[in-house]
């Protein structure tokens, strides 16, 4: 029997915000069941009753759950989660949705969002072209190192040689 496994993610505060950022920017995502601190749980973490405990919410079809756990882990770049995207509108869509309001770009299609969570935002075309390797993938590749943000045109043209 095959065990369905969720991503759990550990917030200082801001779980159920956070939720909320992620529901409105994803597709077939929501906001689910929430569990609160009581007067027992919250003395023994030191947070206020009646606050956020567990926030359980769907990201395009898939579940997650965010914890208010206070402020002893972070998150890093050693987790992310890949965002694989059609076109450069998707790109696009991902990339300012996730930076906005104090989220920071990185480099090679990575991004740190507002609560500190890492994103790849990828378009499938670069997927299909480093797969199948060879000069292609290498030239692909020299381009996106050169990049925040994605661009598939400026992509396409490397691994053709153009540019």
């Amino acid at each position: 029997m095959m065990h369905e496994i969720t991503p759990f993610l550990w917030f200082d505060s801001e779980a159920e915000a956070a939720a909320n950022f992620y529901a409105g920017i994803f597709p077939n995502s929501s906001v689910g069941k929430i569990s609160r601190y009581d007067e027992a749980t919250a003395e023994n973490v030191g947070r206020p009753v009646g606050s956020a405990m567990t926030v359980e919410f769907t990201l395009n079809g898939k579940p997650f759950v965010g914890l208010n756990g206070g402020p002893m882990f972070k998150f890093t770049e050693a987790v992310s989660f890949a965002i694989r995207c059609r076109d450069q509108a998707e790109v696009d869509h991902y990339w300012e949705r996730l930076t906005a309001d104090g989220g920071e770009e990185s480099m090679c299609g990575w991004l740190k969002d507002k609560y500190g969570l890492s994103w790849q935002v990828v378009p499938e075309q670069l997927i299909e072209i480093n797969n199948a390797g060879g000069e292609r993938a290498r030239r692909a590749m020299s381009a996106v190192m050169t990049m925040r943000k994605i661009d598939i045109g400026v992509v396409l043209a490397a691994a053709e040689g153009e540019g």
